[in-house]
């Protein structure tokens, strides 16, 4: 059940009733009709904008039409009363029976209550993590990964068909250097001292690759040229370290459905079958790129090169697919596997990048654009930079990895829960603060605390109705008469739990999961400021000595935990039933 798209329906019929009587043209485009909470809650439960944005195309004044379309409303037996403000804007009450009947359908619909059908089937590929397979995560990868799996949480409850991708970038230079900084700790498996020159990574995580390579192939390598051991070291660090990092997303509740290899490019065809496919659209050609002004990026060479005609598509400058010397730049096998994700079906690619990936993002719109020819969207989010403290300062580096925190250190210091809820109070492109000391603290002001505290108060209650006697099955909540829960403090509480659909919908369609996690704070603030006007008002307490009020009580506050939980769900936070 979404209220709002039910008295959405309703205002676009009343349109539809009035321009069949003549009151509007015929044929006028309601797709930008919205009905919404108005931001003052005084004036009103919902407010309507179509009568502002219906008037240029019916030739018409606002307040007119807004004025015809709440007559029309008010004959509706769950408008309670519908008020033209402004130059026409229209504010609509509801009667307390619409509010009541959501906190049933919440009960009714249990975990499901809230789940969209707009992504109706639509195949979406949400590519995320790609971390390098040179070391561990560090706590950017941490972000994204949180971000990448809670955007596909949520189109997955939205409607969408989901797969959750890794690209596994093991097809350039810092493979190299990886196998290099393995040999070293090969050599030093053998008592020898390790050669950590620099621009190998140095982290001790290599120790156990090492040991490994040296259980292997004994004292093989140990002086044999590099040519003999590089393609051997090269693959079998790959491999440790992709097994590294899919036991750090499970730590982190992170599960990928695809793991794709950008290795697995070269050498079958697949990059020349992707360039051939621009080449016959006319947008590959050879040229000389203009020297950029600024700073000079890795890509641009003073000589003749293969060129994509990326401008045709909305970037700023065309792009090299290959080098002069004939070999690939690094935006080439990255515009083969899109395209292989296009040939795979998806209909909308989003791709969560680093915000160092600005760059990139143009480029790479482009390049899909041309390749489906505008039939696929991509949307790339790009994850800024989260800063960590503890005691105040700033967190130091992880001695394990060498130049950074990993998010192993971070989730064994906090958990699984508390660091994907925190990487989600803020949008992927604003900075993350990350304090150690307050995402454990028990105060209002640490958002995952207060989320829980909420849901546990509200399992509390409900133990203490069972033991009363009460039957708080949900469905024995959900066919209780609800006409009781009328108090202004209740139908606020049920006014914001009616607001979870809509606020799925909006943040599917912007690809903003961390819209769950404020809304989640606001109905847990909204609960717990109910629950301290009971302190006040015993009426208004979830727990009454008269077992039949006491049942209505309950249906409320277990409606609230149904989509705290849901919601929590997305975030791939799990519930607690009480607090420590």
């Amino acid at each position: 059940m979404n209220l709002f798209n039910d008295i959405r329906a309703l205002v676009v019929d009343c349109l539809g009733a009035m321009a069949a009587e003549g009151t509007l043209p015929a044929g006028l485009d309601t797709a930008n009709v919205t009905v919404e909470p108005p931001r003052d809650a005084a004036h009103g439960d919902m407010a309507t904008n179509a009568a502002m944005v219906l008037a240029k195309p019916a030739g018409m004044k606002p307040r007119d039409i807004a004025e015809a379309l709440a007559a029309k409303l008010a004959t509706d037996p769950r408008v309670a009363g519908a008020e033209v403000a402004g130059p026409g804007f229209l504010n609509l009450r509801l009667v307390p029976t619409a509010w009541q009947g959501v906190v049933g359908a919440a009960l009714a619909q249990g975990k499901d209550f809230g789940r969209a059908s707009i992504g109706a089937g639509v195949k979406v590929n949400v590519e995320f993590v790609s971390a390098n397979p040179t070391g561990p995560m560090h706590v950017g990868h941490t972000r994204g990964a949180v971000v990448g799996d809670a955007l596909a949480s949520l189109l997955d409850f939205a409607g969408y068909d989901v797969t959750r991708e890794y690209y596994i970038n093991d097809g350039g230079a810092q493979v190299d250097v990886l196998a290099r900084s393995a040999f070293e700790r090969y050599r030093e498996a053998h008592g020898l001292s390790p050669e950590i020159a620099e621009g190998l990574y140095p982290g001790d995580y290599l120790i156990p690759v090492g040991e490994a390579l040296k259980a292997k192939y004994g004292d093989r390598f140990l002086n044999a040229p590099e040519a003999e051991w590089l393609p051997l070291f090269r693959e079998f660090s790959t491999e440790a370290m992709m097994a590294m990092i899919r036991d750090d997303l499970a730590a982190l509740n992170v599960t990928m459905d695809l793991y794709s290899s950008e290795k697995a490019l070269y050498g079958t065809g697949k990059i020349e079958a992707a360039i051939d496919t621009l080449r016959s659209k006319g947008l590959i050609y050879e040229g000389v790129l203009e020297p950029p002004k600024g700073k000079t990026p890795e890509d641009w060479e003073p000589r003749e090169q293969t060129l994509f005609k990326s401008t045709e598509h909305g970037d700023d400058v065309d792009r090299p697919v290959k080098k002069s010397d004939g070999g690939w730049t690094y935006f080439a096998p990255d515009i083969a596997y899109h395209y292989d994700k296009v040939q795979r079906g998806f209909d909308l690619l989003i791709d969560i990048f680093g915000a160092d990936h600005g760059g990139y993002v143009k480029r790479m719109k482009a390049a899909v654009s041309a390749l489906s020819e505008g039939r696929v969207p991509l949307d790339i989010k790009l994850i800024q930079l989260v800063k960590l403290f503890k005691n105040g300062e700033p967190f130091k580096m992880s001695k394990r990895a060498g130049t950074f925190v990993t998010l192993r250190d971070v989730v064994e210091m906090v958990g699984a829960d508390v660091t994907r809820f925190v990487m989600l109070t803020r949008k992927n492109d604003a900075p993350l603060d990350f304090d150690f000391d307050k995402v454990l603290e028990q105060s209002r002001d640490n958002p995952v605390w207060y989320v829980q505290y909420a849901h546990a108060r509200v399992a509390s209650v409900l133990r203490k109705a069972q033991a009363a006697g009460v039957d708080t099955s949900d469905a024995a909540l959900a066919g209780l008469d609800l006409s009781s829960l009328s108090d202004p403090a209740e139908l606020a509480l049920i006014r914001k739990l009616a607001d979870w659909p809509r606020q799925v919908e909006i943040a599917a369609r912007a690809h903003e999961p961390h819209r769950v996690a404020g809304y989640l704070t606001e109905i847990a603030a909204d609960l717990h400021g109910h629950w301290n006007k009971g302190n006040d008002t015993p009426e208004l307490r979830f727990v009454q000595d008269d077992l039949a009020t006491m049942a209505t009580k309950i249906a409320l506050a277990r409606a609230v935990g149904v989509v705290i939980s849901a919601g929590l769900a997305i975030l791939g936070v799990t519930p607690v039933e009480e607090m420590r």
